[in-house]
């Protein structure tokens, strides 16, 4: 055996002290097994950029190693940049039905085709190059997720994937926390464990807790009820369409992401809609307020979804009611509470009645709390643990439980994207890093917009643009025409006459200068344009608008 074959590498690209893009490599020898490929939403400083997904340099430079990607479920953090690594790697993708089902439609979108997706169920046992990999059924607040065994001659590793344990879901397949203690009996190299809500005390609730809330809300309210939730979240669609149904009301849905979920979902059997019971958006004003359940997008307070649009008055089709009694069945992502608090305001003040999760039972979170992560630690009793899916303080605490535990210090490591963690059977260290970061997709470029644009988007949303045209004898270097000035997003022209005249004698001092000294070089003189310009408008405004000499030149013989 050659050195590589007696260690095993865990390497995380993205996901680690974050919550987003979660992507992980295993290493054994030459074979690289990828888990899971998300993307993240920007954060509101990244102007203008659509998606953020991790950086895939490490697996384009062993794209001969890669022997395969699997899947642990099928949200957005968690597949999302899929389509952008099988563009660069043709390899084969596990994953359970209703993942591989959202990763087609995916796919579908981003023109990407050819890939090999092979489906899996739980309990099912794979060889991956000189790697068992096992997926083991968990619970989580989309159908079909799974946690995954990979099992090599130097040790077994077990990763939760996003997990909670619900005694009673809502599609009555329980997690299978047997598989979980016959892995700990069998012996566990490295436990890898969901922290997402390490803060969190106790137990989190059973999904079915919802379908009481639901069915209380239903039953109390009189007309129309609208209702935003995940569009992933499918067991959470079926206790509202259960309720419907209870109570005869027809069920329309809104938001392309749902649509396509909810299309999914009844195709491969997840979603059981009754026929008769689902009717098209545009039917809606053909049944009374009382017979009507609308499921939507928005629960996240997004600009452009279905529910701000209707909270601000501008959805084509439904336009909010008093009466209207509108459900969001979510909580807030670290980040979105301001704009979910104001559609809420906007909601309340068009006359709904709102019922979000800071006075209901109306959402319960998908991820493991502390006792729950507890009775893993003690099931599967690793020899090694890292903490994953979490920003940093949840990882530090998730790694103080395992200490508690009886996990010694020196085998807890908390980590960080790009880190190399090797382990050998008796051994655990973190070794060098590898180049991770985030890439930016802004429409149809992907990792063209770096920090210097998104810089330069910031400086503009701050301070605007001030764009300096000049027209130049190309002979002479004698000024023709202008300096004209215009300004976008930086001062009203008409409000502040004074400072813009001011600014045109700078430059035409400036260039008188330049014409001068014999200084015919463009970037020269729109360098001194920029120095001088610059200078004087930060004395008069206390702003620095990004400014643009353009120069023109023309031959006058």
């Amino acid at each position: 055996m050659n050195n590589e074959q007696n260690k095993i590498m865990i390497i995380p690209l993205g996901g680690l002290g974050e919550i987003g893009k979660n992507m992980t490599v295993f290493r054994y020898g030459d074979d690289i097994i990828v888990i899971d490929a998300g993307l993240a939403f920007p954060e509101e400083d990244m102007l203008g950029i659509d998606l953020v997904i991790p950086d895939m340099t490490y697996l384009v430079e062993n794209k001969d190693k890669v022997r395969a990607v699997v899947l642990t479920h099928g949200h957005e953090d968690h597949v999302g940049s899929l389509s952008y690594l099988l563009k660069q790697l043709n390899v084969p993708v596990y994953g359970t039905r209703l993942s591989l089902g959202l990763v087609e439609a995916r796919l579908k979108e981003n023109n990407v085709s050819g890939c090999s997706l092979i489906p899996v169920k739980p309990g099912d046992q794979i060889k991956i190059g000189q790697v068992q990999v096992g997926f083991i059924r968990v619970s989580h607040s989309i159908s079909d997720a799974v946690g995954l065994s990979f099992k090599t001659p130097v040790g077994t590793v077990v990763h939760t994937g996003d997990f909670k344990i619900d005694q009673t879901p809502v599609d009555g397949k329980i997690m299978d926390i047997h598989k979980f203690a016959e892995l700990g009996d069998q012996g566990v190299l490295l436990l890898m464990s969901d922290s997402t809500n390490a803060e969190r005390p106790g137990f989190t609730k059973s999904e079915r807790t919802v379908g009481a809330a639901l069915d209380d809300a239903f039953r109390a309210a009189r007309d129309r009820i609208i209702l935003a939730t995940f569009a992933s979240n499918v067991p959470r669609l079926q206790q509202a369409v259960n309720s419907a149904c209870k109570y005869g009301r027809k069920v329309a849905i809104i938001g392309r992401s749902l649509v396509n979920v909810t299309t999914i979902a009844m195709e491969l059997g997840y979603l059981q809609i009754p026929e008769g019971v689902l009717i098209d958006i545009d039917e809606i004003n053909r049944y009374p307020g009382n017979q009507l359940l609308i499921l939507t997008t928005g629960s996240q307070g997004e600009p452009m979804s279905a529910l701000t649009r209707m909270a601000t008055n501008s959805h084509r089709v439904v336009e909010i009611c008093p009466g209207d009694t509108v459900i969001i069945s979510a909580s807030p992502i670290p980040g979105n509470e301001k704009s979910v608090g104001r559609t809420i305001d906007l909601l309340m003040r068009q006359g709904a009645h709102v019922i979000y999760e800071r006075d209901t039972g109306i959402h319960v979170s998908g991820h493991a709390s502390q006792e729950e992560l507890k009775l893993i630690l003690n099931l599967v009793r690793p020899k090694f643990f890292i903490p994953v899916h979490g920003e940093h303080r949840m990882l530090k605490l998730h790694a103080k439980m395992a200490e508690e535990l009886g996990i010694p210090r020196e085998n807890i490591f908390v980590g960080e994207n790009g880190q190399v963690f090797e382990f050998a059977p008796d051994e655990g260290k973190m070794t060098g890093k590898v180049a991770v970061g985030k890439v930016f997709v802004d429409g149809l470029g992907v990792g063209d917009i770096g920090n210097i644009v998104i810089r330069d988007r910031r400086q503009l949303s701050q301070d605007g643009v001030l764009i300096v045209v000049v027209t130049l004898d190309k002979q002479k270097g004698s000024v023709l025409a202008g300096p004209d000035l215009v300004s976008r997003g930086f001062v009203y022209v008409r409000d502040s006459e004074e400072l813009m005249a001011r600014a045109k004698e700078k430059v035409a001092d400036v260039l008188a200068r330049c014409e001068t000294a014999k200084i015919t070089e463009w970037a020269s003189i729109k360098s001194q344009v920029r120095d001088v310009l610059g200078k004087y408008l930060f004395e008069k405004t206390g702003r620095r608008p990004v400014i643009l000499p353009i120069i023109m030149e023309v031959d006058k013989e």
